[in-house]
């Protein structure tokens, strides 16, 4: 035997047998350790699979989305149309104006039945970031500042999401002097 395995032999001797009690605390450690790792991955799996439901949930609700807001341009062309024509129409004229009133109607009825709500702000009402988009910003002498005093365009939310703003011209305060002499 050669030295080093002798001094190995000797090192293997002294170190001493674990106790039983130490054996148990280890073991017990583990367990704890085990327990705690389960736990986590029941929960990351718990979390996964809330996820995936809810994405599921959501792609489901929110499909539509682009064809909604292609579907929007439509409803606006119609409108646009209504809009333009004079008040006055002839006799050949009123049933074909009456078929794009109800066409209109039957596209906004049935995107809302899918979840497709109109949003029609006020003149006067104060401006929402949230809902509206300013196009425009001019003076007025009868609207507060930060009030729509026009609606060019509706707004639309697709269940609880906005889809499209409110296209709105806002009212805006006189710009303030600054003295700047002192």
């Amino acid at each position: 035997m050669t030295q080093e395995e002798i001094d190995a032999a000797e090192i293997i001797e002294e170190t001493p047998e674990p106790t039983a009690d130490e054996i148990i605390a280890g073991l017990q450690s583990e367990v704890t350790d085990l327990k705690d790792r389960l736990l986590r991955a029941v929960a990351e799996t718990a979390n996964v699979r809330r996820r995936a439901e809810k994405d599921k949930t959501d792609a489901s609700a929110y499909a539509v989305t682009a064809f909604a807001r292609d579907m929007l341009n439509v409803g606006d062309n119609m409108r646009r149309a209504l809009d333009s024509q004079p008040e006055e129409v002839s006799e050949d004229m009123k049933a074909f104006t009456e078929g794009v009133v109800m066409t209109e109607r039957e596209l906004l009825n049935t995107m809302e039945r899918h979840g497709i709500k109109k949003i029609e702000p006020e003149v006067g009402e104060k401006f929402d970031h949230k809902v509206h988009q300013a196009m425009f910003e001019a003076p007025s002498e009868d609207y507060a500042p930060g009030r729509v005093m026009q609606v060019v365009a509706p707004g639309f939310t697709i269940k609880s999401r906005l889809l499209r703003p409110a296209m709105v011209g806002v009212a805006k305060g006189e710009a303030k002097k600054v003295d700047t002499t002192a």
